[in-house]
């Protein structure tokens, strides 16, 4: 009989200031060990739209607000320090921001308004480290394809479309529904890759 030796965990090497399983999938992609580091959200209506915020600002405000509110909550807790990684995705629909949809009927209300369109994939990537907050932001144009009624039904009934910026996943059932992407594949999953390791690579940290 041959003994087996568990293999430590590697060390994590930043914080992931959230709890999306695709985020962590995508720095595991790129050999990235990382630890979930997840603040309590601000009391009252979550990532809310100020008045007069283009979407475009919206979704870097949300990812810089995710960054320092998880560079406070370690401090608070006195965590080793190490850089941490926030992220905020939204589609924007002719200037409109489309969230995650609030129940069945938002999701199918939004779906609609997506079907037989173009719209725009915003993920903005924010990381604190030390004593700074690097930024970016990466823009992809998405078309779907036009959608009856009965498919919309039918995806709203797989239940994917809950907790998902613009009531889809690209990396699900939805990937049959677009025709058409141009820019980064990543950046619509949640976290887009090309730009994520552009920073760390700017807060010292050695991509593989």
């Amino acid at each position: 009989m041959t003994d087996t030796v568990d293999t430590p965990a590697p060390t994590p090497r930043l914080y992931l200031a959230s709890a999306s399983p695709r985020r962590r999938e995508l720095l595991t992609q790129i050999g990235l060990a990382h630890e979930v580091l997840l603040a309590p959200a601000p009391p009252g209506e979550d990532e809310p739209w100020h008045a007069g915020e283009s979407a475009a600002d919206y979704v870097r405000r949300t990812a810089r607000d995710k960054a320092l509110r998880g560079r406070d909550w370690m401090r608070g807790q006195g965590l080793p320090r190490l850089p941490l990684l926030a992220a905020d995705t939204t589609v924007i629909l002719a200037g409109d921001v489309l969230g995650k949809p609030a129940d069945r009927d938002d999701a199918m209300r939004i779906l609609r308004a997506l079907s037989g369109s173009a719209h725009e994939v915003h993920t903005a990537v924010a990381v604190w480290t030390g004593d700074q907050l690097l930024e970016a932001v990466s823009i992809t144009e998405v078309r779907m394809r036009e959608l009856s009624a009965e498919e919309i039904a039918r995806y709203c009934d797989s239940g994917e479309p809950f907790g998902k910026a613009g009531a889809y996943g690209i990396q699900g059932l939805a990937g049959a529904f677009i025709s058409h992407i141009a820019g980064s594949y990543t950046g619509v999953m949640g976290l887009p890759l090309f730009e994520t390791a552009k920073l760390l690579r700017e807060a010292g940290i050695q991509i593989p």
